[in-house]
This record gives structure tokens, C-alpha cells and sequence, in this order.
């Protein structure tokens, strides 16, 4: 390899994140072509987990240093939220600190490369896909070792977990995660519930963060927000909610009564 492009790849290398993934549009608009791309990987400097897809030589790459590539270099909403969300923000008091799930939200209309898809990350990645919320509204910056990925608010996470809270354990884990919700912004809320599509998410939310009393949910403006018609029943034999005409799982009124 000729000493100039030596050069490049040290420059490429300080550029690159460690612990990340570079893909080979990002190479190329760093001015390295694709067929000097073939020659780092060939000398060793890089290794391929995927087509288009690179990591330096030796690295143990997580799936959020993933995460980094498809949002910085493919512009992708991808992001880690609900309890993961959650987890990452030390919030997460009634999940287990070692899950082995990772909970990964994106957009409806984006499909995930395959180089991530195919790969063998340490944990199971959950996907899901949907476009009740905005794809960027409530993503906030959260550093990862050396680098920083978006990953959603906790205002934005409860909504996530409520969107597939399909048990009556899951409602009530939601509910417990909404009690340590007592320093939201009322208008960032006020804003993330007038853009949600989910009649579902919305009832439930407002119930819950009403029973638990907390401060700032006496500046929500019910007035601006679609609530739907009709009433909505999540869990048989359950407890109704005349304000909201949502029948809850006994278990959530029983867990805030005792």
C-alpha cells in the first residue's frame, strides 16, 4: 500500500468513532473510493459484517454502535426506545437491569439494512415499526462510550410502551414507569399528545399520569387532544374509567389503591 494511502485510512481511522460502523457511503464522501475500500479491508485495517458495512480491525461493535451508522449516515429515525429508553436513562426502576431485550423503533415507511438484520448482535433486538408520533419528536442525544446516538425522551419512551402494552402486566408496568415521571415538561407533553395518532396510548397515558397526581399534569390542555369516541376496554372483567371511558385491569387499580 503506497504511503498516500496510508495516510488516509490513519485520517479515516481519527475520523471514525471506535465502536462504531462506517458504511461505504460514508467512505465515499470521505474521499475514499470503493476499490481502495477493497484494499484497507485486504491489509487489514477493516472488516466486513455485511455488505457495505465495516468495522476496524479487532473491534467488538454493539448494536447501538449500529444504531450510529443508520442514523448519521443513512438518516434513519432508528432509534432505542420504550423500556429500553428507559434503561439507558437509569430510569428503568421496575425492569431488570439485564434484560435481554433491546426494543428498537423506526418509522413505518424505513426498512432496516440487512447487514444489521443478518447479524449476530449479544442481545435480541425487538422491532418495531409505526408512525403514531412524529418520527423525530422527543429524540434526544445519549452518549455511548465515545459516541452519541438519538434515543427517545422518557415522555416519548411511556408513549412507546403503551402503544404495545398488549397484557394486563404490561399496562401495569407502564403505570409504574409513569410514577417516575414527575419532572416532564408539560408542554413537550402537551406536544407529543396532540401529534399521536393512538387513542389507545392517549387515554391510557392521561389516566395513569391523573391517578398518580403529578404536578406538571395540571398543565396538559385536554381541550387540544383527540381522545377518539366511544369507550375502550383493556382488560376483562376490569375497572371503568367514566373520565377517560377506558376500562383498565384490575391490577393497575388495585396496585394504586394499596
Amino acid at each position: 500500500m503506497s504511503l498516500q494511502n496510508s495516510s488516509k485510512i490513519n485520517l479515516i481511522l481519527q475520523k471514525w468513532p471506535s465502536g462504531t460502523i462506517a458504511l461505504t457511503r460514508w467512505f465515499n464522501a470521505n474521499g475514499i473510493s470503493s476499490q481502495l475500500l477493497n484494499k484497507y479491508k485486504e491489509s487489514g485495517w477493516i472488516e466486513s459484517v455485511g455488505t457495505g458495512a465495516f468495522k476496524k480491525a479487532n473491534e467488538e461493535i454493539d448494536y447501538t454502535g449500529a444504531v450510529y451508522a443508520m442514523q448519521n449516515q443513512l438518516g434513519l429515525s432508528i432509534h432505542p426506545g420504550g423500556k429500553t429508553a428507559f434503561a439507558m436513562q437509569g430510569k428503568a426502576h421496575y425492569l431488570e437491569l439485564k434484560t435481554k431485550y433491546s426494543y428498537l423503533y423506526r418509522h413505518k415507511d424505513e426498512k432496516i439494512p440487512a447487514w444489521f438484520r443478518n447479524q449476530k448482535w449479544n442481545i435480541v433486538i425487538k422491532h418495531f415499526s409505526s408512525n403514531f408520533l412524529p418520527k423525530d419528536l422527543e429524540l434526544i442525544d445519549h452518549k455511548v462510550n465515545n459516541y452519541e446516538i438519538k434515543i427517545s425522551s422518557p415522555a416519548r419512551a411511556i408513549l412507546e410502551c403503551l402503544l404495545h402494552a398488549s397484557t394486563a402486566e404490561d399496562i401495569l408496568v407502564c403505570y409504574q414507569l409513569t410514577e417516575g415521571l414527575n419532572n416532564l415538561n408539560p408542554d413537550k407533553v402537551n406536544k407529543l399528545l396532540k401529534s399521536c395518532s393512538s387513542v389507545k396510548v392517549k387515554r391510557l397515558f392521561l389516566f395513569m399520569a391523573d391517578e398518580i397526581g403529578h404536578a406538571w399534569f395540571k398543565y396538559i390542555n385536554l381541550n387540544d387532544i383527540d381522545l377518539g369516541k366511544g369507550k375502550r376496554s383493556f382488560g376483562k372483567n376490569g375497572t371503568y374509567i367514566d373520565k377517560y371511558k377506558i376500562t383498565i385491569p384490575k391490577n393497575v387499580k388495585e396496585y394504586h389503591g394499596s
